[in-house]
């Protein structure tokens, strides 16, 4: 099949973040049966090194700038806010939306290049022509649905601007509603989200398709490192990450040190913003920025706390996690998608989602080298049987193929 991926994410190295990370493993296996062409964008950080390995994975590889946001004065905010009601295209998708790019992607489908087009995040579906459903099988993977996401930070009280989500919020739904109509099929990482967007369209076709994990990066631990040391890793300017280390940090964290006073905490991922920064000032506190090797740090954690409170979709951050085999505590938000506990299911993972829930499991973990040991092994067990880019990317090949 020849297959045309959109990508405005630059989808290498893997280790950047969640998006490269669902992008780059999928283009990988299908790049192994099917002539797979990828358009994408090259951001500041991206050099050439990194554009030469990702060559190698596809039969064409086609690069253009991603446009950089200029004026961020209250005038263009209000310009872009008055686009988004009249047009019905959100800013954050406008302001890397490139006309280079559009123009290469229609030329390259209307000279037949293509049999199937999949667009590897939400994003990029400005780039579909409705009427390209008539002869070529499009696709969109959602990693999480943003009208859904708005409104759980909403009604959490996470949400970073209130005022102006309660303004998106309406032109969220329709702005869902509108592209996912443009689509022969539409992708989600959990039945929750899967739900979501069967909402905006229902004679939608909806497939269920959760993250994977790479082994050769993720490699189960070789011994129970004991110990008071928790983790949380992940993007750290992400506003979901950046909301959980707080909470973890702020809130969480000060309950543990009074009944475990040598316990700590690291703050292991990329681009570490001023709010996260500064929580490195906190007892026992350290905020690493990008590291060589996320397992490393997993291997060394007692305990990984995944305290999400808001974001739709399957979390890498607890795949890789189980993988590795560091027992978790996270809340419903990062077990999303995760048969982990409940009737007739083997423990995989404590949940938690007020303080006092994570502080009591937490401790029962520092105190329970028999329950660490079991969620460690339970957890790896899940990820190997149903959690493989194999089994993932298969998935997701099948659903290009109309299986």
């Amino acid at each position: 099949m020849k297959i045309l991926m959109l990508s405005s994410t630059f989808p290498y190295p893997p280790s950047r973040g969640g998006t490269q990370v669902r992008t780059f493993n999928l283009l990988k296996y299908l790049s192994q049966k099917h002539s797979v062409t990828l358009v994408t964008q090259r951001s500041p950080d991206v050099n050439d090194s990194e554009i030469d390995s990702l060559r190698s994975y596809v039969e064409e590889l086609a690069i253009f700038s991603r446009p950089q946001e200029s004026n961020q004065g209250t005038l263009a905010k209000l310009r872009r806010f008055s686009n988004f009601i009249i047009e019905g295209t959100p800013p954050s998708v406008l302001s890397i939306y490139s006309p280079e790019m559009q123009k290469w992607v229609d030329e390259f489908v209307a000279a037949g290049k293509c049999e199937a087009i999949t667009c590897e995040h939400c994003v990029n579906e400005i780039y579909i022509r409705p009427q390209w459903q008539d002869k070529v099988k499009t696709l969109v993977n959602v990693h999480s649905s943003v009208y859904g996401t708005c409104r759980q930070q909403l009604e959490t009280g996470t949400a970073e601007k209130p005022l102006r989500d309660r303004l998106n919020l309406p032109l969220l739904l329709r702005y869902e509603k509108r592209y996912c109509s443009k689509f022969s099929c539409i992708v989600a990482t959990t039945e929750e989200d899967g739900k979501q967007l069967q909402e905006f369209n229902p004679n939608s076709q909806i497939s269920v398709i959760p993250n994977g994990v790479d082994f050769s990066q993720f490699s189960y631990r070789s011994a129970d490192p004991g110990g008071k040391q928790l983790i949380f890793v992940g993007a750290m300017d992400n506003f979901p990450n950046i909301d959980a280390v707080r909470f973890l940090t702020l809130e969480i964290l000060p309950k543990v040190q009074e009944r475990y006073p040598d316990t700590t905490l690291a703050l292991v991922g990329a681009r570490p913003v001023p709010e996260v920064q500064e929580l490195s000032t906190r007892p026992g506190v350290k905020v690493t920025g990008r590291v060589p090797s996320m397992a490393e740090y997993l291997h060394q954690a007692t305990v990984c706390v995944i305290p999400m409170r808001t974001g739709f979709g399957i979390k890498n951050k607890t795949l890789e996690a189980m993988a590795a085999g560091t027992p978790v505590v996270a809340s419903d938000r990062g077990l999303e998608g995760l048969a982990v506990d409940g009737t007739g299911k083997a423990l995989r993972a404590l949940r938690a989602n007020q303080v006092k829930e994570y502080v009591e499991a937490i401790s029962r973990l520092f105190e329970d080298g028999q329950l660490r040991q079991m969620l460690s092994e339970n957890g790896r067990s899940l990820i190997e049987t149903e959690y493989t880019w194999e089994v993932q990317g298969q998935r997701y090949e099948e659903v290009l193929l109309g299986y």
